[in-house]
């Protein structure tokens, strides 16, 4: 059997949130989570997704998930709260295919001023070539 996938769910909020909940949009940080989460247990992360209010039963959740060896992982639950239409069908649905979902469940970084400074440059210059550093 070979080593167990990830699919990282991280959520599409739009960067005026940015002072309300700055981890909510903050996709890289939750996608980075959810690396090191899935790099603990050894496993690999194959995909990330950033989605906002998603049909559980949409596609590209889907989308080459191989029951019993692949995974979802979500920063948090408010994130796939955020993420999914319906948490609730989301995980029956992966009850009925066979594929778990976990949530990392560490706590969410704080962020000073500095940090969502970067956060919002990262977001607002994309196509200027800015890389987020």
């Amino acid at each position: 059997m070979g080593a167990v996938r990830v699919t990282a769910i991280a959520s599409l909020t739009p960067l005026e949130e940015l002072d309300a909940d700055p981890f909510l949009v903050d996709s890289r940080s939750q996608h980075a989570m959810c690396a090191r989460w899935a790099a603990e247990q050894g496993y690999v992360v194959a995909r990330e997704l950033l989605v906002r209010g998603l049909r559980p039963d949409h596609g590209v959740l889907w989308e080459g998930v191989r029951p019993g060896t692949d995974l979802f992982v979500a920063p948090s639950l408010r994130v796939l709260e955020r993420a999914l239409s319906s948490v609730e069908a989301f995980t029956a649905e992966c009850a009925r295919r066979g594929v778990r979902v976990e949530t990392v469940g560490r706590a969410e970084p704080e962020y000073d001023a500095a940090m969502k400074a970067r956060v919002h440059r990262r977001l607002s210059m994309p196509t200027a070539g800015y890389d987020g550093r």
